[in-house]
């Protein structure tokens, strides 16, 4: 006979609607526990709650403290086959020390110094860089190097071989997103080594996915099937910032152009369907002009921000913190987020909106107004 305690533990709950507390349903509740069963009326409030109910906290960090420790890693610990990159994720609080910022986003801070290759490996999860300052480092995907910058965005779809290489004599540091708390909790991981060394020493002025895809409003007739997820790997920050900046002129010129008056912003899409770049991330750019405050908005969902530029308050359900470049936030589900400046900042988000859009299990409020 096995003496093995079983996991399930259940008590009667004191709660309206609830059946009495009687040693006969002690005993049925013994009788769960031991075919390993849980009823659903003693569970339905924290399975089915009215509105979501996040393991995840809002929680802000500060870019200057990141790099700095990120120096220090620099210094300490090389990078190579085992560790594979030099990154240091944001862990949570609300979630148990694990290395995620929300339940299904992780996110990170990754640092190569001058003449370093991070190994050429592939994994099922997608992926992004975001450069929030400096330059020299190149990420060669698929043997296409593509160069990193401030204000590049770079996403990297699953299970295609990457590494990079910092050409220059400056360490370079900037963010990586995945998706890996959500690959990881349904259980669809798969990892692969490439060659230890990068296999470009190429700094092209574009890559091959640029000179066929980074054309706005063109596309290539020898490439017409869509692909689920973006075959051009580097937006670059020279055609955000027009955008940016384009719209929040039309909106002084009379035109409704931004989403809310002094906010502009854009959404990175797949030039070849015009939805999201990856089939589980989606990232956008914020830009708010001077003295502007957005309304008060919250999604089922979650999201990581990072000030790209400026400075500003930010509102996460009952935090609020001020924030400058370079630092990093997140907005957990059904969280209400409020924005506001007096001088002006930008902001790049990304989040898992297109997972819940797939599933039909989206849903946003601004100010009181459900979508």
């Amino acid at each position: 006979m096995s003496t093995v305690e079983s996991p399930v533990k259940l008590q009667a709950v004191d709660a309206p609607d609830q059946p009495d507390r009687t040693p006969q349903l002690e005993e049925l509740y013994r009788g769960f526990e031991s075919e390993l069963l849980v009823p659903l009326w003693t569970e339905i409030g924290d399975l089915m709650p009215f509105s979501p109910v996040s393991n995840a906290v809002a929680h802000r960090w500060r870019w200057k403290h990141l790099v700095a420790l990120a120096e220090q890693a620099g210094d300490l610990v090389p990078v190579g086959r085992g560790g594979e990159r030099r990154a240091i994720a944001l862990a949570n609080p609300g979630l148990g020390g694990r290395p995620f910022a929300t339940p299904t986003l992780w996110a990170a801070i990754q640092y190569l110094n001058p003449r370093e290759d991070a190994p050429v490996h592939r994994h099922t999860q997608h992926a992004f860089r975001f450069v929030v300052e400096g330059e020299g480092v190149w990420t060669v995907v698929d043997g296409d190097p593509v160069g990193m910058r401030r204000g590049d965005f770079l996403p990297q779809a699953g299970w295609h071989w990457h590494g990079h290489h910092n050409l220059s004599t400056s360490p370079m540091a900037w963010i990586d997103g995945l998706d890996i708390p959500f690959a990881r909790y349904v259980e669809s991981t798969f990892f692969e080594f490439g060659p230890d060394e990068v296999e470009s020493r190429e700094a092209p002025e574009y890559s091959r996915a640029e000179r066929l895809w980074a054309h706005p409003g063109l596309r290539p007739l020898t490439n017409v099937q869509p692909t689920p997820n973006s075959p051009l790997l580097a937006y670059r920050w020279e055609y955000t910032n027009r955008a940016l900046d384009e719209q929040l002129a039309l909106e002084d010129e009379g035109y409704t152009a931004t989403i809310e008056p002094g906010h502009a912003a854009i959404r990175y899409v797949n030039p070849t369907t015009g939805g999201d770049v990856m089939r589980t991330l989606r990232a956008e750019f914020h830009r708010l002009a001077r003295d502007t405050r957005t309304a008060t908005r919250r999604e089922a969902g979650s999201s990581v921000f990072q000030v790209f530029d400026g400075t500003g308050r930010i509102t996460v359900g009952d935090t609020t913190w001020d924030v400058e470049r370079g630092d990093l936030f997140v907005v957990p589900s059904w969280q209400p987020l409020t924005a506001e400046t007096e001088d002006g900042i930008d902001l790049f988000r990304f989040s898992d909106a297109p997972i819940l859009e797939r599933l039909g299990m989206d849903r946003a409020e601004i100010e009181g107004n459900a979508q």
